[in-house]
């Protein structure tokens, strides 16, 4: 059951917090899922759009990716839920690891009668959405990995730490006044088992075998991703469906830092166009494609070629 903000007075459910006033364009409502309160953000009339759900990342909440979701919201069907031991969302009895994410984020769109969806997904989120192709590979209809965090380029811990670090200081001071409340609400014994499960995670590999259009967005200033130039070589090795773009300036938390470009990135992509810079992003960094993949659908013309 789905109900809209607030809660009636006196409730006490378990992870439901109320907002001292609306935080985005979307509609801000409560589902249950697997017996956990679920808050997740709706655009307000849902168009006769394809599906596009944002997926955050690890100790967060949706809250930083509204910027880009919301440039986006009246051209899909939008939905950005925190997910179950995230945000506003409950907490289930056990923490849940990267393949429990992508099962919760399955039985979230059933919640909402949701056959498919395109993902688009930054750090953390990116891992959950390869395991949703994993698992669920009928239901996800493109995949766009902004920053995907996981693997080899993390491990050990204390590097990620580091980078994760290094990264805080290249983002704007807004996001640490919308990550810090996620972080402390999350926990710190919360956020060590979480990032130690992404360093493990075999990001790369799951990557690849995607058989869907694939975006990958990078930031040439992201210190928890590798170079440009060693993401090209990598995803040249083999043929697949990924396309990837860098934005200039950019670091990890593109979604918010940067959500014009992303969103102008994501529409050519959703609809098979060229990947050119925006022109309405004057002088705040620059997008290009490094790669697109052989088996990449072919791109259109644009109306006015």
């Amino acid at each position: 059951m789905t109900t809209n903000l607030p809660d009636p007075p006196g409730s006490h459910r378990r992870g439901r917090r109320l907002p001292r006033r609306a935080s985005s364009a979307l509609a801000e409502r409560w589902t249950r899922v697997d017996g956990v309160d679920v808050f997740y953000r709706e655009s307000p009339s849902p168009p006769d759009a394809p599906v596009m759900m944002h997926v955050h990342g690890f100790g967060l909440s949706g809250r930083y990716l509204l910027p880009t979701a919301e440039r986006l919201h009246d051209e899909f069907h939008t939905l950005v839920p925190d997910l179950p031991g995230f945000g506003r969302s409950g907490k289930p009895i056990n923490p849940l690891d990267v393949p429990d994410l992508a099962h919760a984020a399955a039985r979230f769109l059933d919640d909402r009668h949701i056959s498919s969806a395109t993902l688009v997904g930054n750090s953390m989120g990116c891992p959950v959405i390869c395991e949703f192709a994993y698992h669920y590979p009928e239901r996800l209809d493109r995949a766009v990995l902004v920053s995907p965090a996981g693997g080899v380029h993390n491990q050990p811990l204390r590097r990620a730490m580091r980078q994760l670090a290094r990264d805080g200081t290249r983002e704007p001071v807004g996001m640490m006044r919308v990550a810090a409340p996620d972080y402390l609400r999350f926990g710190v014994p919360s956020t060590v088992r979480m990032f130690r499960a992404l360093t493990r995670y075999p990001s790369l590999d799951r990557l690849l075998a995607l058989k869907i259009p694939t975006l990958v967005v990078l930031g040439d200033q992201d210190p928890l991703m590798p170079s440009p130039a060693r993401v090209r070589e990598v995803a040249s090795r083999t043929d697949n469906h990924v396309l990837v773009v860098i934005i200039e300036g950019a670091a990890h938390a593109i979604n918010f830092s940067n959500p014009g470009e992303l969103a102008h990135i994501i529409r050519q992509f959703m609809a098979d166009q060229p990947i050119l810079d925006d022109p309405d992003e004057p002088g705040h960094s620059r997008c290009y494609e490094i790669h697109r993949g052989t088996l990449h659908p072919q791109q259109n013309p644009r109306p006015w070629q």
